[in-house]
């Protein structure tokens, strides 16, 4: 189990499934738990394990929610080319779903046999396991469509396994994993594993307690820490709670980084001479440009309406 801690039950299940659909039979799995707690990894170690497997991808897409079979698309997209073994009242719904032929919008029963017929195609090739991670943001359309499939699996060498944080209701009975936070003692290691400095012993125990176990938390903690920080403990000015460093840390990833003060225009101060020609510009509340330059070495900003600029040091 390389890259995982503490991960042993849960791998042992996904190996049996694994094990379970090479054999011929098929499964539907719910893998669920917090945000950070590592359901992620272990679809992608069960995709690593379905040697002799086909392996099929799809996730739900926040700004896709609302676009109807958007992940059924993404999932069905590269068998498409066994539509033709459908009977036709299946092939012609799915393809009205797709937007490959024009039609009244069909019936998702008919659409829902035709998803579960073209996975059975291609398992009749070779088995299949189709991982639908980040389940939260499925379209509602492709919810009920994959969560229909799931239901009337038999033995069609089909796995279809699901990754959650609260499984949604059309999720309700079929079987699950739940992925908790990891023990204390592998919590530790992996904050270890993570930091290329000292650790105050205070700091670990209240970093290793906040986190729960979660292991994306301790993971980005230790980034939002100065190291002296990390080696002195909290007693510092300006020490943040943990809980906000996680939201911190995840801010800046998800924030573009600005330009540097380098990069920024230099006001020309009063204050401080100048020996260069500096245009600046002014609009009026008629909508008239003025222009502005200095010939000497201080300059002379314009009579305007509009505030004076504070300079950039």
């Amino acid at each position: 189990m390389p890259g995982l801690t503490d991960r042993r039950a849960e791998c042992d299940v996904l190996g049996r499934l694994v094990a379970a659909v090479r054999a011929g039979e098929s499964r539907a799995l719910v893998v669920h738990g917090e945000p950070g707690v590592g359901k992620t990894a272990l679809l992608e170690y069960l995709a690593g394990q379905a040697s002799g497997c086909r392996v099929a991808h799809a996730g739900g897409v926040q700004a896709e929610m609302e676009l109807a079979f958007a992940v059924l698309h993404q999932l069905c997209a590269p068998m498409l080319d066994r539509l033709e073994r459908l009977p036709a009242p299946q092939r012609d719904a799915l393809r009205t779903a797709f937007g490959l032929s024009a039609g009244p919008a069909p019936d998702r029963f008919l659409i829902g046999l035709a998803a579960l017929g073209l996975l059975s195609e291609m398992a009749g090739e070779r088995p299949l396991v189709c991982i639908v991670d980040d389940e939260q943001w499925l379209d509602s359309a492709s919810a009920q469509v994959l969560a229909f499939v799931a239901r009337r699996l038999g033995a069609e060498s089909v796995g279809l396994v699901f990754g959650a944080r609260v499984p949604t209701g059309d999720l309700a009975g079929l079987p699950e994993l739940v992925i908790g936070g990891l023990r204390e003692d592998d919590a530790r290691a992996l904050l270890d594993s993570a930091l290329t400095g000292p650790l105050d012993a205070l700091v670990r125990d209240q970093i290793v307690a906040e986190a729960h176990g979660n292991p994306l938390a301790l993971l980005e903690l230790p980034r939002g820490w100065t190291a002296a920080e990390l080696a002195g403990g909290f007693g510092l000015p300006g020490a943040v709670p943990l809980t906000g460093r996680i939201e911190e840390s995840f801010r800046r990833a998800s924030v573009p980084k600005r330009r540097g003060p380098q990069s920024r225009p230099a006001w020309p101060s009063s204050e401080s001479g100048c020996g260069s020609v500096i245009p600046w510009c002014a609009r009026r509340p008629t909508g008239r440009r003025r222009r502005m330059t200095c010939a000497r070495s201080t300059p002379r900003w314009p009579k305007s309406p509009i505030p004076r600029p504070t300079p950039i040091v």
